[in-house]
């Protein structure tokens, strides 16, 4: 904005404005983020020691519950933590002298306290709220699935040249042969899998009911050329 001056030279006049406020929605939507990490990272473990480690096969609805449970624990965690700021709060609103540390709280640190405990009951709201949506625990288990491949993936990368791989040279050979072909039937062929039903239009039933033109070589319902 530019204003005149008596000698009638104009200036620019920049308003200086208070920074936004944090909004609660905001510091919600965080909370939740953090949350549903916290359970990926959770159920990744478990898909990591139980499925991948102990060789069992991977089934969602297996590790559905535990993704119910996670989400019940933390919005447990949400509401313990709501009910401190509200006592918090009730202190504070009593005591009109400096503080003596971080969490001394007085008369002014109310309403950031009041802000507090609602976040806090919006996240155990939320969370709650996941926990009982089929899709959403359904979707969980899913990331949380191609983060514990992703790490199997970069393992095996890291320590091994799979085209260099000979049995004579490389003692643990057989093992990790049988680490990539674990990963190639539960990872890479489903993943195929669900690249190709997703390219098929009006398709109804399984892949075995799909007849692809220019159809390449296949093993199964596996389309070779895509393995390359």
């Amino acid at each position: 904005m530019a204003a005149t001056t008596r000698d009638g030279a104009r200036r620019r006049v920049v308003f200086w404005r208070r920074p936004g406020r944090t909004r609660v929605a905001d510091m919600v939507a965080e909370g939740v983020y953090v949350a549903s990490a916290a359970t990926r990272l959770a159920l990744k473990n478990r898909i990591l020691v139980e499925t991948i480690a102990g060789g069992e096969d991977f089934d969602v609805d297996r590790f559905v519950p535990e993704a119910r449970d996670t989400l019940l624990n933390l919005a447990d965690e949400a509401e313990q933590d709501a009910r401190r700021m509200e006592a918090a709060k009730r202190r504070a609103s009593r005591r009109y002298s400096d503080s003596y540390g971080t969490h001394d709280y007085r008369s002014r640190d109310v309403r950031n306290l009041r802000k507090r405990q609602r976040q806090s009951e919006r996240v155990a709201k939320e969370l709650r709220e996941r926990a009982e949506n089929p899709e959403e625990l359904r979707a969980l288990v899913e990331a949380a699935r191609e983060a514990a491949w992703s790490d199997v993936e970069r393992n095996i990368q890291s320590t091994l040249s799979i085209e260099a791989a000979r049995p004579d040279l490389e003692p643990d050979y057989a093992k990790l042969r049988e680490a990539r072909m674990q990963s190639l039937r539960l990872v890479d062929l489903p993943r195929l899998a669900a690249h190709r039903r997703r390219n098929v239009q009006g398709a109804a039933g399984d892949l075995h009911d799909v007849t692809a033109t220019d159809a390449a070589p296949r093993a199964g319902d596996v389309d070779l050329s895509e393995l390359e």
